[in-house]
């Protein structure tokens, strides 16, 4: 007995003498490592034969060691203040539009060379700078404040959009069916993006009561209590007396926020995620605070395989204690924890800390960064993210519609009928009609579109190498007479995927009259796993 509590003792004065000593060894390997940095830059700025820019250079190595670690650990420098704010609440100086790099298509269909890429506004957002002031979809950017965007990567554009709001940015803008460029003038603002993307209430014969549907697209500052209001008019002013929450898309953000949601369903006191990292302060449980408000509504969460982080604490959290149905596809398994910590002139480094634990002890990370350290290649933990209870299947077909999506035929007819016609039906009664789809057909023959299939890309090689190989004639003629069910007629293809493809059209032209409400309205009547969805509430 006396001896195991000698021994006991003994380890626990050696525990922490143990961690001192692996803390101070590795703060030791980190000063040398410090130190030879220090010395290879003072070597080359004494000797190198130019000038150096020391900021570039030191910019540069700090990124690509942080690179080596995560891709979650950043760092930002003072100039890039900006971009953490919007990280962090979701605000920025801005127009208000996405835009969108791509090559300029000709009259007969045929692109650009590749050095030749010009910037669209793609979708100007409902009550923004930009489209106040008449920036539509489909609008070429041909320059910022007298600088050509021409050749310019996304980021660079999106650099000159933004800004200190209440300053102006003047842009050049080509419309198709306009004869001469012209320009905007654009007040910049502290933009905004609402975390509730889109919320209705659905009924049916089929439904026993109403249920309330709310998209939800980020975890910023004050996002839980959106998410809150929606709810509470859904319940009190609707009827709702079911909710589906929709996560897909959503790639997290603060974790308070996604506690404070969670708690609106739980009772208080419960744990609904856990960190564990390297040190005390990253290890933290985090609990509900307050009563819930909504204990007995029936939920169920979409999610899919860019739902992440805060995303997947909610739907994970609500899962393991039985509050809710997940449907969709396994979440991307983002189970990284990342505290932003200041450093010297005003910059910041985001980095990661710990991990997400459940409440039933499943961390939430799917891949291992570790490994790349260690000089292993990266693979993804099958056990990692959130696996639904009902899985549905989102796999992409290769086939017109995806030829016709990646190639941006939706987008330019939608721009082309947006100028052709001043109204729409509203979006739950708008239809592709028989008609519009011949148009668009004959738009494509404008175009000079021309369907041609994976297999069929690879039938010259085919044929080539059988040339080669000196086979008999009777089999190369063979094989050349597969060249037309290979290469099929474009208007059969669409007759095939008609619904799908009246489906991408009008989400595409709802969006120009709409905007982003409209068209998640409109998506929602062709939503497969919303429907399973209300039949689960059923």
């Amino acid at each position: 007995m006396k001896r195991l509590t000698v021994i006991s003792l003994l380890s626990l004065f050696l525990t922490p003498y143990s961690l001192f000593a692996q803390e101070r060894a590795a703060t030791t390997r980190a000063d040398e490592c410090i130190a030879i940095f220090n010395d290879v830059l003072r070597q080359v700025d004494v000797n190198y034969v130019d000038t150096l820019n020391y900021e570039d250079l030191t910019e540069t190595a700090i990124n690509a060691m942080l690179r080596k670690i995560d891709p979650y650990t950043v760092y930002y420098p003072k100039k890039e203040d900006r971009e953490l704010r919007m990280l962090t609440t979701g605000k920025y100086g801005g127009i208000g539009s996405i835009i969108q790099q791509r090559e300029r298509p000709d009259k007969a269909g045929k692109k650009q060379p590749k050095d030749s890429l010009w910037t669209y506004a793609v979708n100007p957002y409902e009550g923004k700078p930009a489209q106040r002031a008449g920036v539509q979809a489909g609008d070429r950017i041909l320059s910022v404040d007298g600088k050509s965007t021409k050749g310019l990567t996304v980021s660079e554009v999106s650099n000159m959009l933004r800004g200190v709001p209440g300053t102006t940015v003047v842009l050049e803008l080509e419309r198709e069916g306009e004869k001469k460029p012209f320009k905007v003038s654009i007040v910049r603002e502290d933009i905004h993006l609402d975390p509730v993307s889109y919320y209705t209430v659905l009924k049916a014969d089929t439904l026993p009561a109403p249920v309330g549907y709310i998209a939800f697209s980020e975890f910023t500052e004050g996002s839980a209590q959106a998410f809150s209001n929606a709810l509470d008019e859904l319940y009190y002013t609707h009827g709702a007396r079911g909710l589906v929450i929709d996560l897909r898309g959503n790639g997290g953000g603060i974790v308070d926020e996604a506690l404070q949601i969670v708690n609106l369903f739980v009772d208080r006191d419960t744990k609904v995620v856990e960190t564990r990292g390297k040190t005390a302060r990253s290890h933290y449980v985090y609990k509900t605070r307050n009563n819930p408000r909504y204990k007995e509504l029936p939920l169920v969460v979409l999610v899919d395989k860019h739902s992440a982080s805060a995303s997947e604490i909610v739907a994970g959290a609500l899962q393991d204690l039985g509050r809710a149905k997940l449907i969709g596809q396994r979440t991307f398994g983002k189970g990284l924890v990342q505290n932003i910590r200041p450093v010297v002139f005003d910059g910041h480094v985001k980095i990661t800390t710990s991990k997400y634990y459940l409440p039933s002890g499943r961390c939430i990370q799917a891949i291992d960064y570790s490994e790349r350290q260690k000089g292993h290649a990266l693979k993804r933990d099958t056990a990692g993210g959130i696996l639904p209870d009902v899985v549905m299947d989102d796999s992409a077909k290769v086939d017109i519609t995806y030829t016709l999506y990646i190639n941006h035929y939706f987008f330019d007819y939608a721009t082309r009928y947006h100028r052709e016609h001043e109204h729409i039906a509203s979006p739950e009664e708008f239809e592709v009609t028989d008609e519009m789809m011949e148009d668009f057909c004959q738009f494509l023959d404008e175009r000079g579109f021309r369907y041609e299939t994976e297999t069929s890309k690879f039938f010259d090689d085919m044929l080539k190498m059988a040339k080669h190989e000196d086979l008999d004639s009777a089999t190369i003629a063979q094989i050349e007479a597969l060249r037309p069910i290979l290469t099929p007629d474009f208007r059969a293809a669409i007759a095939r995927n008609k619904e799908e493809i009246q489906h991408f059209l009008g989400s595409e032209i709802v969006l120009r009259y709409y905007y982003q409400k409209g068209q998640a309205a409109y998506n929602l009547r062709y939503d497969a796993e919303l429907k399973r969805a209300l039949s689960e509430l059923k």
